[in-house]
């Protein structure tokens, strides 16, 4: 009944976008964040983090006073998370985790982000999407796999290839360079 065709989409793979408009960003308290510092996040799945790639993460937090690193909640995680958190010199209080919304009250939360930091070598796909389309720069490490790739080409197709890298260190150094720098993550939420 049907033929098949190829649709072949520019720039990225992954087609997103919602047909209404955003919902209202709740205030960071009802977001269950401090009310000032930098929210790094990833929502991403635990399964997804690394030791080397947190260790990132805590190494940002350590640079950055008063930052926290949002996640999502996983009872099986979170312990673990914080105790390894603490090995790295970062309070573990310096960790929360938001439960699981629906999509639309998701994405208005999300909005109280203010970089969100990929995980590697497995990138964040519809968690990247959602990011970009709230207006939430999102740094990134390209790997070799599909898997590794999707939030480069995301952000390529946003118009922000500088927030892909290739190397750990290189994320490292420009998540780093991003939390200690407010106004130039303005100008790339803006964008």
């Amino acid at each position: 009944d049907y033929s098949e065709a190829l649709a072949c989409l520019p720039h990225s793979y992954q087609p997103h976008g919602h047909a209404a408009a955003l919902p209202p960003a709740p205030s960071r308290a009802e977001a269950g964040l401090p009310e000032a510092g930098l929210v790094l996040c990833s929502f991403n799945q635990a399964y997804k983090f690394t030791p080397e790639v947190f260790g990132v993460w805590c190494d940002v937090l350590a640079q950055v006073p008063g930052s926290v690193l949002w996640l999502l909640k996983d009872e099986r995680a979170e312990g673990n998370l914080r105790r390894e958190a603490m090995a790295r010199g970062v309070a573990p209080h310096r960790l929360v985790f938001a439960p699981d919304l629906p999509q639309a009250e998701h994405l208005a939360r999300l909005q109280c982000a203010d970089l969100v930091l990929d995980t590697a070598p497995y990138n964040a796909h519809t968690t990247a999407s959602d990011a970009l389309w709230v207006g939430v720069p999102l740094v990134t490490c390209a790997g070799s796999t599909f898997a590794s790739r999707v939030a480069g080409s995301l952000l390529r197709a946003a118009g922000l290839p500088e927030l892909v890298t290739g190397s750990l260190a290189d994320y490292a150094e420009l998540a780093q360079a991003l939390a200690s720098d407010p106004a130039r993550l303005a100008v790339l939420s803006r964008r």
